[in-house]
């Protein structure tokens, strides 16, 4: 079996192996550990092993290599980018910066490394309330790349933000009226979305909230075994995990397509990760200039998250990578 070939590669070449909750179900059954965006961060400087292997999409693998830039970084296959990245272009990014240099640029994490390094601070959704709290109400925001999940956390924390006009391609495309009509059919089901989501969805929803958020309403809430769910499907995988006997329903999309899975993730395959153990490629190779300044704004997001205060930049200077 392709898992045992796994597991004995894992200790010959001393690997782990971390999966994100949008992974399919094989893929998370063996990985050591799955978990959001900010969970594989955290629990990647902790692993005492020589070689990680990323199985989510690209930028994750980045943001591994960057806190550990002593470790071997693996992915299982380097087209697993994602619409935010590529929404979100280096030099498009820097412009927006220098026409706001006073503004605190508070990066979600599906960023690339070379934005994150012309950031203050990076952010996930599950702690992303937390870094805007940590900022001094008199400094703007600049929020990106993300700006469903910007405009959520403004409307929520009553902040002034800017936005960088991106968005996931997967959360973007449910329907907001047909989301309402499956509510209407299933009225002892609770809605949970994703903050990415358009905001004609989060309308609806009772539960707004990251991956792990998500899951663990279906894991503890009493009220209720039936959920409508306003996000990726590998998340299914976990949340059925948590509560067998739980009922859920995947909200709609507003067409007929089957667009509720990230194409980007969904890339990744057993058999890609056997590979990538065997011949410790594809690797994230990333400069030490580009991991010294992208290092800064996700420090600067740990410390928070992890209840320490932190100091700002009173504006934004240019720090080439390539220089």
């Amino acid at each position: 079996m392709i898992q045992t070939e796994i597991n004995e590669l894992k200790k010959e070449k001393d690997a782990v192996i971390l999966a994100h909750f949008y992974e399919t179900g094989d893929i998370q059954d063996i990985a050591d550990h799955v978990g959001d965006s900010l969970y594989l961060a955290q629990v990647s400087q902790k692993l005492p092993h020589k070689v990680i292997l990323l199985a989510g999409v690209y930028f994750m693998g980045e943001s591994v290599k960057i806190l550990s830039p002593e470790k071997t970084v693996l992915v299982p296959d380097t087209k697993a980018g994602c619409s935010l990245v590529d929404h979100s272009p280096f030099d498009q990014y820097l412009k927006w910066r220098l026409e706001n240099p006073k503004g605190i640029s508070m990066t979600y994490v599906n960023s690339s490394a070379a934005v994150k390094g012309i950031s203050d601070v990076i952010c996930t959704s599950s702690n992303a309330e937390t870094i805007v709290k940590s900022i001094p109400e008199d400094r703007e925001i600049l929020f990106g790349p993300d700006e469903n999940l910007g405009k959520y956390l403004a409307k929520k924390l009553n902040r002034k933000m800017k936005f960088w006009p991106g968005s996931c391609e997967v959360h973007v495309l449910f329907s907001a009226k047909k989301l309402f009509l499956l509510k209407e059919k299933n009225p002892d089901a609770l809605v949970l979305a994703h903050p990415e989501c358009m905001d004609s969805v989060l309308q609806y929803a009772d539960i707004i909230g990251s991956t792990s958020r998500l899951i663990k309403e279906v894991k503890e809430n009493k009220s209720t075994q039936k959920f409508i769910v306003a996000t990726e499907t590998g998340i299914f995988h976990q949340m059925k995990k948590e509560n067998p006997e739980a009922i859920l329903l995947q909200a709609p999309f507003e067409s007929s397509c089957a667009c509720n899975d990230c194409p980007y993730m969904k890339l990744n395959t057993l058999e890609k990760i056997r590979d990538a153990l065997k011949s410790l490629e594809p690797q994230i190779h990333l400069s030490a200039k580009t991991i010294k300044h992208a290092k800064i704004p996700l420090d600067r997001m740990m410390k928070i998250t992890a209840g320490h205060a932190v100091e700002w930049p009173e504006k934004f200077t240019y720090r080439p990578a390539t220089n």
